[in-house]
C-alpha cells in the first residue's frame, strides 16, 4: 500500500521539483501517453500553504521546460506571473488528492487509448501479466460524473474518498490517474499502469482465450512487488540521462 508511513530522507527544493516534473511531461509524451494539450501532471511545493506546479495551459507536452510550469494554489490560481493560462477546473481532481493523501506529493492524470478502454470495460484492470499484478492491491474506481469543473466541486470529495489511500485510480469512462511520493513514484506506477493497460487490450484483441492465474498467485506476486522500497527511483534516474542526452532542454 503507499500509505505505509514512509518518509523520504530527502526534500527537493522548487528547483528541482520544476526539473523533476518537466522531465515527466517529456516522458509522458516520449512513451505516447500525451492527449495534445490536455491532462496535467502536477506536485506539491515544499513549505506553508497549498501551492503547486503545474503546466501552463496550450502547450504540448514536449514543448514543457522547468521555468514553463506555474506555481498555483489549491484552486488552480496562478500565484506567479505567467504568459499563458492555467485550466483551473482541471486542476480540481489535483488538488483533492494533494491536500487531502500525505503520499500525493504528485498526481498524474492521462487520456491514453489503452487506459480509456480499459476505463470504459466492467472488470477493470485485470491480473493477466505480472507487470498488471503489481497493481492488484492499489487499483480503485472512481464512476464518471461527467467532465471535471470547477462546478461540481463535490466530485473533489468522492475522489479522495474512492482513493482511500491507494495509489492508482481508473477513472471510469475517462482515463487513468496515479499519485507518489515524488515525481520518480508517480511516473513509475502510470507508465506500468498504462503497460498494463496496454497488454489487456492487446490480450483482449487476439481473440484467443485468457489466462487468469490463481488468486493466490496474484496476491504472491503483488506482495513481491509490494516489498520493494521507493518505486522507480533506478528506472527514474537512466529516464534523466536519457532525456538530458536527447532532450536536454527540459531543464530550461
Amino acid at each position: 500500500m503507499v500509505a505505509d508511513g514512509r518518509k523520504l530522507s530527502h526534500v527537493p527544493c522548487i528547483t528541482e521539483l520544476r526539473e523533476e516534473l518537466a522531465a515527466a511531461y517529456r516522458l509522458i509524451a516520449h512513451f505516447g501517453m500525451s492527449d495534445l494539450v490536455y491532462t496535467h501532471l502536477s506536485v506539491r511545493v515544499p513549505g506553508d500553504g497549498h501551492r503547486f506546479l503545474v503546466n501552463p495551459y496550450g502547450l504540448l507536452f514536449e514543448e514543457i521546460t522547468a521555468s514553463s510550469l506555474v506555481v498555483v494554489d489549491a484552486e488552480g490560481q496562478p500565484l506567479q506571473s505567467t504568459s499563458m493560462p492555467v485550466n483551473p477546473a482541471g486542476f480540481v481532481i489535483h488538488s483533492a488528492l494533494h491536500r487531502a493523501h500525505p503520499n500525493a506529493a504528485c498526481v498524474m492524470h492521462t487520456h491514453t487509448l489503452a487506459g480509456m478502454i480499459v476505463a470504459a470495460q466492467t472488470g477493470g484492470l485485470l491480473p493477466l501479466n505480472q507487470v498488471s499484478m503489481e497493481f492488484q492491491d492499489e487499483i480503485v474506481i472512481h464512476e464518471y460524473e461527467g467532465i471535471a469543473a470547477d462546478d461540481n466541486l463535490s466530485e473533489r470529495d468522492r475522489i479522495v474518498r474512492d482513493l482511500s489511500g491507494r495509489a492508482c485510480m481508473i477513472m471510469r469512462n475517462h482515463g487513468l490517474l496515479t499519485i507518489g511520493r515524488t515525481v520518480a513514484e508517480a511516473f513509475y506506477r502510470m507508465y506500468y499502469f498504462e503497460q498494463s493497460c496496454r497488454i489487456q487490450i492487446g490480450a483482449q484483441s487476439s481473440g484467443a482465450p485468457l489466462s487468469i492465474p490463481p488468486a493466490d498467485v496474484v496476491a504472491r506476486t503483488t506482495a513481491q512487488f509490494s516489498s520493494e522500497g521507493t518505486k522507480g527511483q533506478l528506472v527514474w534516474q537512466a529516464l534523466r540521462r536519457k532525456l538530458d542526452r536527447e532532450q536536454p532542454d527540459y531543464r530550461k
